[in-house]
């Protein structure tokens, strides 16, 4: 008996048996894929390259920046959160989104799978074929897809190749030459990016796991080894939104093993000594990456004797802004970017910034120190606590954005305020790591944790 897939095209529902092919128009929508792909499809409409063109943050910053550039600013923003209207000529600013079809806001499946060749490195270079075939990383696709379908490095994992596609639009330059966003470029120089299949690992391997299982649910299809389409980072949804908790948890796993956290306690003249060794082991990147000058990562570090704190820092309340603590908190240790206008003051808007700093923590470079290219990734900061401590706890956290730009976004009026409480913290499980006199003693570099 043969098989029939449903597929929903734009001018409503459209039935194909198999040996027939779905056009160009056909194939521009996500919907007509979810019919053969389900799984997939589920995945990425939780995705926040699904979310790209919807996501509030998004609307108000371009908003903001048409305004306060006179226009200047293009399709800066739009080109890489809803390529497809771009490319259609729906749009040209992002300020008529609204009127936007669905099928061509986010970033869509047909535009990375129609992809044949990336020409540069930032700002979505990537030219398309324009045709209806769906490019994979498949070698051997199934014949009786209900599409055109073809290999393609660029989409393949396991393949180098297949960063330069993400990469080149997760790095951004601006308008005026900054470069604000590396998360490619900090890869690319990473022990992650090694063409050896030991070392290397891409951003598809990271963030789109594998698993065993069917590319297409038709007739025929071998079992493959696919991958996930739901693409975890850090950022989530704040409005509601298909498989937000689903996200909420793939994030919350991927962060747990983002970094390492070491914490040392020795006793010295007049106190306690705290040490905090931090190592960015799994990011693949710098931590924290992509939007670094609007993330907030921060140690909180507590010491306390028979229940009553005698040091504390990076204690932020829910709701607090990180900048408002850093005021206060001269032993703060946050990573992330600060940047800056022409002027050398502090830049909030990514149009203003001309310079930067950063406190990130590395990726590491090389699997050992006999390694030429090796840079030491352990960044490490004491903490002089005076008299005695009989407990010490330390955790990382992280917000996709401040909540000081989230502010300033509501008082320009240009972000709804009933939103600011939608937006997550995370606390990176691995750095969750608590001292007391009865802690094994790790030997680690002369440390020994005797501080009774």
């Amino acid at each position: 008996m043969r098989r029939y897939a449903l597929l929903v095209a734009c001018g409503g529902l459209l039935w194909a048996c198999e040996g027939s092919k779905m056009d160009r128009a056909t194939a521009m929508d996500p919907k007509s894929c979810q019919g053969c792909h389900p799984s997939h499809y589920e995945q990425w409409s939780g995705s926040m390259h699904a979310y790209a063109a919807e996501d509030p943050v998004f609307l108000a910053m371009n908003a903001r920046g048409q305004r306060e550039t006179n226009g200047a600013l293009g399709d800066f923003c739009v080109q890489c959160h809803a390529p497809m209207a771009v490319r259609e000529g729906l749009t040209t600013d992002g300020l008529n989104l609204d009127s936007v079809p669905e099928h061509l806001k986010g970033v869509t499946c047909y535009f990375c799978h129609n992809v044949e060749a990336v020409e540069g490195t930032h700002n979505n270079p990537l030219r398309l074929a324009n045709d209806a075939t769906m490019r994979g990383g498949i070698k051997d696709p199934a014949p009786g897809a209900g599409h055109e379908a073809a290999y393609s490095p660029l989409l393949d994992r396991s393949q180098p190749e297949s960063s330069t596609l993400c990469g080149s639009c997760h790095d951004v330059v601006t308008p005026n030459g900054f470069h604000l966003e590396r998360s490619f470029e900090e890869w690319k120089g990473s022990l992650f990016a090694h063409e050896t299949q030991a070392e290397l690992q891409t951003c598809g391997r990271c963030h789109m796991q594998g698993r065993d299982g069917l590319v297409a649910e038709v007739d025929g299809v071998p079992l493959r080894r696919v991958h996930s389409h739901a693409m975890p980072g850090v950022d989530l949804a704040i409005t509601p939104w298909p498989q937000v908790e689903a996200q909420r948890a793939l994030i919350q796993r991927e962060l747990d093993t983002t970094l390492v956290g070491v914490l040392c306690v020795q006793r010295v003249q007049g106190g306690v000594q705290i040490t905090v060794d931090l190592e960015n082991f799994g990011a693949g990147h710098h931590f924290p990456s992509g939007a670094t000058h609007d993330r907030r990562a921060w140690l909180e570090l507590r010491a306390s004797r028979g229940g009553q704190t005698v040091f504390e820092t990076g204690v932020v309340q829910a709701g607090q802004a990180v900048t408002d603590v850093e005021r206060t908190d001269p032993n703060l240790w946050r990573m992330g970017e600060y940047a800056f206008d022409e002027a050398g003051q502090p830049a909030h808007m990514f149009w203003e910034i001309a310079t930067s700093s950063s406190t990130q923590l590395p990726v590491p470079t090389a699997l050992g120190p006999w390694d030429p290219d090796y840079i030491d990734p352990h960044v490490i900061r004491s903490f002089f606590v005076p008299g005695v401590a009989d407990r010490v706890e330390m955790k990382v956290h992280l917000r996709p954005i401040g909540l000081d730009l989230i502010d300033s976004l509501i008082e320009s009026g240009d972000l709804d305020a009933s939103y600011r409480e939608a937006f997550p913290s995370w606390v990176l499980g691995s750095t969750e790591v608590v001292w007391t006199p009865d802690t094994p003693d790790r030997d680690r570099d002369g440390c020994v944790p005797d501080v009774n």
